[in-house]
C-alpha cells in the first residue's frame, strides 16, 4: 500500500517529489495485466483440483437418490462390461431439472476457456460410479456413460482428471479429448446395425489405450 516519507525527506528538492508516478507505484502495479495471469502450469493444476473435487462432490450428492441398474439394463450391457461394474454403478433420472453448471466455470471463462463442456445439455454425466441422466435413459446414453465409468475405474479419478484437463486445455474442446473420443467411438460401434451381437470388452479397450499412451 502506501509508504510514508521520513522527516529527513523535507530537505529533498521539489523535483524529487515530482518524480514520474511510475517510479512510485508498487511493483505489482507496474506489471502488465497479462503478466499477472496464472501460468499454463498453474491453470492446469487449479483446473485438475476443481474438476476432481466437483466430480467427487456430485457423486456424493446424487448417490443418496441413485438406484441400481435394472436387470434388463445389465443384460443389454453384459457383453461389454464386467458384471461387478454393472452391479456397482448407480443411476439417477432427473425430471424437471438438469445437472447444474459447475461453479468454477465462471472463473475458467475469464481465463479464455469458452468451450467448456455444457453439462446441462448432455444426455448424461458420469460422476465416477454414479450416472445422472438429463434425458431419458436409452441404450446409447447408457453405454456411453458406462464407458466413462470404466475409465474412472481403470484410471482412478485423479488420473482421469489429469488426462482430461491436460487434453482439453490443449485442444480447447471436450469432443476431441481422447477419453471422450473413445466413448463416442465405442458407442457408435455398439449402435451400428450389424449381423450378430456387438461384443467387446470395454475394460480391455480402456486398459489398452492407457498402456499405449493414447489418452
Amino acid at each position: 500500500m502506501y509508504s510514508y516519507e521520513s522527516s529527513g525527506d523535507a530537505t529533498r528538492s521539489p523535483n524529487e517529489f515530482h518524480a514520474p508516478v511510475s517510479t512510485k507505484t508498487s511493483p505489482a502495479a507496474q506489471i502488465p495485466p497479462e503478466k499477472l495471469r496464472p501460468s499454463a502450469a498453474e491453470q492446469t493444476a487449479t483446473a485438475i483440483q476443481y474438476v476432481s473435487t466437483y466430480l467427487r462432490q456430485q457423486r456424493e450428492h446424487y448417490f443418496a437418490v441413485a438406484r441400481p441398474l435394472s436387470h434388463q439394463d445389465k443384460a443389454s450391457m453384459g457383453s461389454c462390461f464386467p458384471p461387478a461394474l454393472l452391479d456397482q454403478v448407480r443411476i439417477v433420472q432427473l425430471e424437471g431439472q438438469r445437472v447444474s453448471t459447475p461453479s468454477f466455470y465462471a472463473e475458467a471463462r475469464t481465463l479464455g476457456f469458452d468451450s467448456l463442456p455444457e453439462v446441462t445439455h448432455m444426455d448424461s454425466v458420469t460422476f465416477l460410479d454414479v450416472v445422472v441422466f438429463n434425458e431419458a435413459l436409452t441404450p446409447r446414453s447408457l453405454f456411453h456413460a458406462l464407458v466413462h465409468a470404466v475409465q474412472f475405474h481403470v484410471l482412478g479419478v485423479e488420473r482421469y482428471t489429469e488426462l482430461f484437463v491436460a487434453q482439453f486445455m490443449r485442444t480447447k474442446t471436450h469432443f476431441t479429448v481422447p477419453l471422450e473420443a473413445q466413448a463416442f467411438s465405442l458407442t457408435s460401434k455398439f449402435m451400428r446395425p450389424c449381423v450378430g451381437e456387438f461384443s467387446v470388452s470395454v475394460e480391455d479397450e480402456v486398459r489398452s489405450w492407457a498402456t499405449d499412451g493414447r489418452y
